[in-house]
């Protein structure tokens, strides 16, 4: 993505949240559903590396890395003021040695330049995909960053299957107001990712198809199975 399009996009993002965000993890706690269970699930290593793609107000950064005090953690937001919010939060919890986070678009990151790392053991994506227009080219650089054995989690708004027609209606028009759109292929997409790089997927639509939890897992590769295959060949 060009420089153009991304001081854009950072524009119309601060634009968005630069009243929002003193209240935006109080308003959202209600209906940003399933972020703390996909947050249980990271199950970071010991000296893990956990990297979040979209860290708005640092909330879950923060939640994380209390959770997990043996991990390192890492995000970054195309949003300045967002990212504003964040530095504060974090400085307000200690964990300044642990938290790192910068500015930088989801759909164009370059994490060993942003942190000095091109590997993660974890990375985790929170209600961010519904509201990047490019979130297949994410989830292709999120699959990048993992490192051997490592997992990308996902968390966000889905299909509403299961949710009286009506209602779900109201629902995606009001999401839409706020630049919203609930990825209806996810599952699909996801599938095609995990084939096509050698992951596996688990995926659940939770409370009706309102949210989803996903998870996909690289492989841990076998260093001695890998070495005896090449001299069996």
């Amino acid at each position: 993505m060009s420089n153009f399009a991304t001081g854009t996009a950072s524009l119309q993002m601060d634009r968005m949240y630069r009243w929002q965000r003193h209240i935006y993890d109080f308003t959202r706690k209600p209906y940003l559903l399933g972020r703390d269970r996909m947050i249980a699930s990271l199950g970071v290593p010991q000296d893990g590396h956990v990297l979040e793609i979209g860290c708005g107000t640092g909330r879950n950064l923060v939640q994380a890395a209390r959770l997990f005090p043996h991990g390192s953690f890492y995000g970054f937001d195309i949003s300045g003021v967002m990212l504003e919010t964040a530095s504060q939060s974090i400085r307000q919890a200690g964990l300044e040695g642990r938290i790192k986070t910068a500015l930088s678009d989801a759909t164009d990151f370059n994490t060993k330049v942003l942190f000095g790392r091109e590997q993660f053991d974890r990375v985790f994506i929170s209600y961010s995909l519904s509201m990047i227009p490019g979130w297949r080219k994410t989830l292709e650089l999120a699959i990048d960053t993992l490192a051997p054995g490592g997992a990308l989690l996902i968390a966000d708004f889905y299909n509403g299957r299961n949710i009286p027609a009506p209602l779900r209606a109201i629902l995606f028009t009001w999401l839409r107001m706020f630049g919203v759109f609930p990825r209806q292929n996810l599952q699909s997409v996801l599938l095609e990712l995990a084939q096509e790089r050698g992951l596996k997927l688990e995926f659940e639509p939770l409370y009706g198809g309102y949210a989803v939890w996903a998870m996909l897992r690289r492989p841990v590769v076998n260093t001695q199975t890998t070495l005896s295959a090449r001299k069996a060949a």
